[in-house]
């Protein structure tokens, strides 16, 4: 796995979802941080996720954007998550000189001079920790959610389309925190259901 002290690693996590934030964390590992164990957050166990977590909190610098269903809603996912993007690698641009990408593309805007790489949660340090900040940050939200609004299961799917959570949304229609973008989503209110208040 490749690491260079200059550059800050960015991912996110939640752009498949039908409800909750796109999540998005920069991370800048400092020199001497022991990489042993990071890797692709969704390839570790929630203990594992939990573990690095802490350790990279307590040692690293990072910033943590949540682009709520409304920002996926106004900017499109992919706008919404190139925004929290921008707004994560602003926050610790200091300390590094590059940001280092999840994925194929470099958003525009960015605060430090980028570079994408495919699969980087796998390849790239700094991207594995961010990868593995946003995915214990989404997972919490996306668990507190599922005791708000039990009838969906959001603590099980985390808002991904699953069968038990298209049947539930048909059931149930929307409720606030899905993305009226999203054609199930849209499908469910247009059909009629009622949508639930906060």
């Amino acid at each position: 796995m490749e690491w260079f002290e200059d550059e800050l690693g960015v991912d996110e996590v939640g752009r498949g979802p039908l409800a909750g934030p796109v999540v998005v964390a920069a991370v800048w590992l400092p020199p001497g941080f022991d990489i042993t164990g990071l890797g692709d957050s969704k390839a570790l166990t929630e203990r594992q996720r939990q573990t690095q977590a802490a350790r990279i909190r307590a040692e690293a610098t990072f910033h943590v954007v949540a682009m709520t269903h409304d920002d996926v809603d106004q900017y499109n996912v992919l706008g919404a998550t190139e925004e929290g993007m921008r707004r994560a690698v602003a926050a610790i641009q200091k300390s590094a000189q590059r940001a280092a990408i999840d994925g194929n593309r470099v958003p525009l805007g960015l605060a430090l001079p980028g570079r994408a790489i495919v699969k980087g949660d796998r390849h790239h340090a700094a991207i594995a920790a961010a990868s593995i900040l946003a995915k214990v940050e989404r997972d919490a939200y996306m668990i507190a959610a599922g005791r708000r609004w039990p009838q969906y299961g959001f603590e099980k799917h985390k808002g991904y389309p699953s069968p038990t959570h298209l049947e539930a949304l048909n059931r149930y229609g929307p409720c606030p925190i899905h993305r009226r973008s999203f054609a199930p989503v849209r499908q469910a209110e247009l059909q009629g259901c009622l949508v639930l208040n906060p």
